[in-house]
């Protein structure tokens, strides 16, 4: 079974993160089948918008710690090199349709996208610190840009799960629609985003993305230093992690 899906609807594409048996978690198959997907929808002409979504019942759980234990992100020819948003890199505009959890790596999925449209049964955190790993993607950087330093430091420093009205909020998200409206709302939004011509909408995102990207370079440096400090204990990770979910269970139904 492919580890992400890529439905071509012109003039926008849906990418879907496809691992529904593990809440979409990351490994480096996924990775290269992304990436892959992102670069060949670049290319296409038919192609002015991309949609990133998972499949249900989460967006993306983050990584995959059956890997994370088997060393085969270490084995991975380009794991360090290639950066979360390196990933998702493409000159197209990139809508994140948040269709359930999106928990830390997923969380820092989300952010790379040029904006959110949430389902009601979305929902975020960023369990970096509670699971005893450190971020290395980008997140204290892209996640005060969408929410403001405040909001960041509480997701960061809880690892409290944050629902979609909440997310809305904060401004997270730019709007939470019913669940099975989603994608519809999506790629409404990809069909009104195609009518701007390709070049003015190219330059446009280029001043935009020139605009944030200040100290990314920098914050990420940061994290890889840190990051690099600390050893990894996968078995220890798992036992943490399972005690998240059953939190994140008892304060968002």
């Amino acid at each position: 079974m492919a580890n992400v899906l890529v439905d071509v609807r012109p003039p926008a594409a849906v990418v879907t993160l496809n691992r529904p048996q593990v809440r979409n978690a990351i490994t480096p198959e996924l990775i290269g089948e992304l990436r892959a997907a992102i670069v060949d929808l670049d290319a296409r002409d038919d192609v002015r918008a991309i949609v990133l979504t998972g499949a249900d019942p989460a967006f993306c759980a983050g990584l995959d710690l059956v890997a994370v234990g088997q060393g085969r992100f270490s084995e991975a020819a380009n794991w360090d090199e290639i950066p979360f948003d390196q990933v998702l890199a493409t000159t197209r505009p990139l809508i994140g349709a948040i269709n359930g959890a999106a928990v830390t790596g997923g969380l820092e999925w989300a952010l790379c996208c040029d904006f959110r449209i949430a389902s009601e049964r979305a929902r975020f955190a960023d369990t970096h610190a509670r699971v005893g790993v450190m971020p290395g993607g980008g997140m204290t950087w892209r996640l005060p840009q969408a929410v403001g330093f405040a909001w960041a430091r509480q997701m960061s420093f809880t690892g409290n799960y944050v629902d979609a009205a909440q997310a809305l909020r904060i401004g997270l998200v730019n709007e939470v629609v019913a669940h099975e409206t989603l994608l519809a709302r999506a790629l409404e939004i990809a069909a009104n985003i195609a009518t701007i011509p390709a070049g003015d909408l190219a330059d446009i995102r280029a001043m935009y993305r020139q605009s944030e990207v200040g100290t990314v370079t920098d914050a990420i440096a940061n994290e890889k230093d840190v990051a690099g400090r600390r050893s990894l204990d996968a078995g220890e990770v798992a036992r943490r992690r399972g005690a998240v979910i059953e939190r994140g269970r008892g304060q968002v139904g």
